[in-house]
């Protein structure tokens, strides 16, 4: 039986509930439940450091892996825990041997900080990144299918794509993209941050050579905790940033121990995975883009403007164009973010094909309600 949500489950979180909290997509939040495992783990830790980092971690690192690999649709041996998606891409990135002529392929709606990382392993092999243009607003699964097959070249040494768009908020049809990508005989690195406990996953199924995913997002696990999924295939090659003592010992040993830090937000994935089939598993993500859905269909009819996508290709999260005249740049989207969380709510605000879109998420602990007051927020903010 599904749970009751919206403001019936606003207890389970200690956020400050007088601030309109429309932004799970960014952080996460980290309930009550987790906030108390974490520090669980955290006093078992400082009882006996020695013993835990050298006894308990190492069987509890693979405990949590298993069942986060249960989650995801992989094996728990073949997932290492990170800091964050950005981190397990830059393990994948600053590890290739490009050379002068290679292209690494991204996309235009991909993530700042990873093309960043793109950016800066190209430059320093005298290679290229390119990039794969998605049509907005409005795209379909085909339109993008077919502008990422022109983009792939001889040249690709490597595709990185994008499971959810984070500006744009787009899901992307990444399992046919995976296997163009294939097709044409070219690795695949998805940057999956948004998308465990957003969407269903099956890595097995999807054929990707390397899948990074936060879990302290919609997965609501402690700041901190991430995975890297790599391919059986592709473990000899895959090193964290760290090199440590498990050089050339196995993926999972060099992963496994980089030095010494406070593992406890991975360790929590077993309890974030039970909180989050508390409150309701594959029902709650339903509900959550629905409710994503319904919002920025409520703000577009508010704001008498357009949402970016159809309901195929969104998620728990969604973007409304914002009727602001003049130029829309990347200045323009900080310094109204700023003034919508002065406001009272924190919506990022992207800069996007020539206009300013508003990015809503869904989560457990909203209902429309937030969403009509968003609505009169940001009116008030755009007349100001």
């Amino acid at each position: 039986m599904t749970p009751t949500l919206g403001k019936a489950v606003r207890h389970e979180w200690p956020l400050d509930w007088r601030f309109l909290s429309v932004n799970h997509g960014s952080f996460g939040a980290t309930p009550h439940v987790l906030l108390a495992a974490q520090q669980d783990w955290r006093r078992r830790m400082e009882a006996q450091t020695g013993r835990f980092f050298s006894r308990v971690l190492p069987d509890a690192l693979r405990h949590a892996a298993e069942r986060l690999g249960g989650f995801i649709g992989a094996e728990g041996k073949d997932i290492a825990f990170v800091d964050n998606a950005s981190t397990g891409c830059n393990a994948v990135l600053r590890g290739l041997r490009l050379q002068p002529g290679d292209d690494v392929l991204v996309l235009n709606h991909g993530y700042g900080a990873v093309r960043n990382t793109v950016r800066f392993v190209t430059q320093r092999a005298g290679a290229r990144m390119t990039e794969a243009e998605i049509p907005f607003p409005q795209p379909d699964a085909d339109s993008i299918l077919s502008r990422l097959q022109a983009a792939l070249t001889q040249r690709t040494q490597l595709a990185v794509l994008d499971h959810i768009t984070s500006g744009s908020a787009l899901v992307l049809p990444l399992q046919r993209m995976v296997a163009a990508c294939r097709d044409a005989g070219v690795p695949v690195l998805v940057d999956g941050a948004h998308a465990p406990a957003q969407l269903d996953l099956d890595l097995r199924a999807l054929g990707a050579d390397w899948y990074a995913g936060n879990c302290h997002k919609w997965l609501c696990a402690p700041k901190g905790s991430a995975f890297l999924w790599t391919a059986p295939q592709r473990q000899d090659e895959t090193h964290p940033l760290t090199i440590s003592h498990g050089f050339r010992n196995g993926f999972l040993r060099e992963f496994d121990w980089t030095g010494t830090r406070d593992p406890s937000p991975y360790l929590c994935v077993d309890t974030a995975i039970d909180f989050h089939a508390r409150l309701g598993g594959a029902a709650l993500r339903a509900r959550n883009a629905m409710l994503a859905a319904d919002a920025a269909s409520l703000l577009a009819r508010r704001l008498n403007t357009d949402t970016g996508s159809s309901a195929t290709l969104t998620g728990a999260m969604a973007v409304v164009r914002l009727p602001v005249p003049g130029e829309a740049t990347a200045a323009h989207a900080t310094a109204l973010r700023e003034r919508l969380m002065d406001a009272g709510t924190d919506a990022p605000v992207h800069a996007i094909a020539g206009s300013l879109w508003l990015r809503i998420s869904a989560f457990a602990y909203n209902d429309l309600e937030d969403y009509e007051r968003l609505a009169t927020l940001v009116a008030a903010v755009l007349r100001g």
